[in-house]
């Protein structure tokens, strides 16, 4: 899929320098008017000595070396000399300038995009590769700033070079210098041809060399599945066909690429060849001097580079030019949950909940949740089971307002929900996911992260109470042990106790935990348990579980089935009515007593307890 995105991108973004882009561009720069004007004006004067150097040397061949007069030469030399460094000077304070100011450019760009990621909705980030977002931020953002420092100085360099060389030919002599011109043109069509039979076949190679990363990036992170099902093999030639690709793309690029120079060699020959044929001519007449000559044969030299350059800029312009329509798409995304102008922040939110007939759909015309209502009590406890996609995990996000139903309404203390700041509802709920994400830093920073002001003091209570200060303090640095990025250097259910940790430092008003322990042992279960109903006092709860014995304590169940609830009630009351979580519970008990008994190779049961499951079911229920 992350292949498709960047071919997609690739056709996508293939546009010209259009106005609005133009004034965006211009825009960024725009509190940097000053170190742009500082490193234009000094572009300027050093492609004006650039030129103005041939010139002092036609000088110094005519006025001194032919007519043998040392004096001349020494002072034109020296006229020489002081130039050289004051160019040297100036060229640093260019090359200074515009580093400086690309690196300005692209810090407020990354800037922006980071505040406004996190400000985008969740729905934008399941609809968008993590990649891509990568890219806009890294790469995207590195263009756009050399466009508009080294861009605009290799142009402006290029264009003032060709510029003065121009005047400085016409003043020796205008015929010639006329001829000479004409040959600009037709440099300039060879350039840019070439350069744009080049890009396609960078882009080629580039199509290419995102798959290759892409196939590394997959079997690196799933290297232990393509080892458990023996598909080295196959992957190597698939990865072979990826690399053929690309070395055929970029061998086509390096063969245009070698043909340039030659094609433009040979029209610059053909070029000097008649110059200096010509010049003879005007020599011999006294129209032209051999310091003449030689001064035209430097400038034609002189303008070969900057052809090519403004053809490299164009060209590579049109990469930045798609950066920055990407990197502007970015920004002009509008988050579709947001706060409304006359929000407030939330005082509470330990009132009353009401799902008030809720409709909602990630997708248009399949519908998640409909016609959805739910009243929940201050500091219930409500636990949500039922087959996966019945919608369990949607009634939470729209809780926490990570979405908002399409309609009906969400009530907290009888208050419509969206009344009140996203900041000041997302800073009261403490949530415990079923993947826990730790940051890159030791564990107190990451528990700390919940609440930055906290104590060390507070952490460590925090830790104690969800279960985790037991393991922490056996780790070879206890609390200050590095945990890796994304907590890789910790077990599954250890990143739990930590997440569990870092919700209760929260003191959150609404507690959530989604699957937490779907993914742990029975002895770290066990621990999240206590941690959860240490954190579940005086607070309204959502337990979203697959292991039913964890909610047996739950004040009420859920049943959600295709976005509805299906059946509600206390764990023995639901028992009672043997519908749909009857069965659910009836077939994990069996599963516990097959494993807590035992059973043979064909899978029937050793002892006659299982069969007796619905029996003991009905004493569990009585009591």
């Amino acid at each position: 899929m992350a292949d498709n995105i960047t071919e997609i991108e690739e056709e996508e973004y293939t546009s010209q320098l259009t106005a609005p882009v133009f004034k965006r561009i211009v825009k960024l720069v725009s509190p940097y008017w000053s170190w742009v004007l500082g490193f234009v004006l000094t572009i300027l004067a050093v492609s004006a000595l650039d030129a103005y150097f041939t010139y002092l040397n036609k000088d110094i061949v005519d006025k001194g070396i032919n007519l043998g007069d040392s004096a001349t030469v020494m002072r034109l030399a020296g006229i020489y000399g002081g130039f050289i460094l004051l160019q040297a000077a100036m060229v640093f304070g260019a090359i200074y300038l515009a580093g400086v100011l690309g690196e300005r450019v692209q810090y407020d760009l990354r800037r922006n995009m980071f505040n406004h990621l996190q400000d985008l909705s969740l729905s934008y980030y399941s609809q968008m590769a993590v990649g891509r977002l990568m890219a806009r931020v890294t790469s995207d953002s590195g263009r756009v700033s050399e466009l508009v420092t080294w861009g605009v100085l290799d142009s402006t360099w290029a264009a003032v070079n060709i510029t003065t060389s121009a005047i400085f030919m016409m003043i020796i002599n205008w015929k010639l210098g006329l001829a000479v011109l004409l040959i600009v043109p037709v440099l300039m069509v060879i350039a840019v041809q070439f350069r744009k039979k080049i890009l396609v076949e960078f882009r080629n190679s580039r199509r290419a060399n995102s798959k290759i990363t892409g196939a590394y990036n997959e079997n690196i992170q799933g290297v232990r599945v393509v080892k458990a099902l023996g598909r080295e093999d196959q992957n190597l030639v698939e990865f072979q066909e990826l690399t053929d690709k690309m070395y055929r793309a970029s061998y086509r690029a390096a063969w245009l690429s070698a043909l340039f120079l030659p094609a433009v060699q040979i029209v610059s020959s053909i070029a000097l060849g008649g110059i200096i044929w010509y010049g003879g001519l005007q020599s011999q007449t006294g129209l032209l001097t051999i310091g003449g000559i030689q001064a035209f044969v430097g400038y034609l030299t002189f303008m070969l580079w900057p052809v090519q350059d403004l053809a490299r800029v164009y060209s590579e312009m049109q990469h930045s030019i798609a950066s920055a329509e990407r990197i502007f798409k970015l920004l002009d995304t509008r988050p579709k949950v947001h706060n409304r102008p006359d929000a407030v922040a939330a005082t509470s939110l330990l009132g009353k909940i009401e799902f008030d007939h809720v409709d909602f759909y990630y997708e248009d015309r399949k519908p998640v949740l409909t016609d959805f209502t739910l009243t929940v009590n201050p500091g219930e406890t409500i636990a949500l089971v039922g087959p996966t996609g019945g919608g369990k995990s949607t009634i939470v996000n729209l809780l926490c307002r990570f979405f908002e139903p399409q309609s009906g309404e969400i009530r907290i203390g009888d208050i419509d929900y969206t009344q009140f700041t996203l900041q000041s509802i997302h800073s009261r709920i403490g949530i415990v996911l079923q993947t826990p994400h730790l940051f890159s830093g030791s564990v107190r920073e990451n528990i700390r992260y919940g609440k930055l002001d906290a104590s060390d003091a507070d952490v460590e209570e925090a830790a104690k109470i969800a279960g985790a200060h037991d393991f922490i303090v056996t780790l070879e640095k206890g609390y200050e042990q590095n945990v890796g990025e994304g907590g890789n250097l910790l077990s599954v259910g250890q990143k739990q106790l930590i997440s569990l940790a870092r919700a209760v430092l929260a003191r959150p008003e609404l507690f959530i935990m989604d699957e937490a322990t779907s993914s742990v042992d029975t002895l770290t279960e066990a621990l999240i348990q206590r941690g959860m109903e240490a954190l579940m006092q005086g607070r309204t709860s959502f337990v979203i579980a697959h292991r039913l014995s964890t909610i047996r304590r739950a004040d009420r169940i859920l049943v959600i089935e295709n976005g509805r609830i299906a059946e509600q009630g206390t764990h023995a009351e639901l028992l009672r009515q043997r519908g749909h979580y009857y069965n659910l519970y009836t077939q994990q008990f069996r599963h516990q007593l097959e494993v807590q008994y035992g059973v043979d190779e064909e899978g029937i049961v050793e002892t006659s307890e299982v069969s007796q499951t619905s029996d003991v079911l009905d004493e569990v229920a009585a009591d």
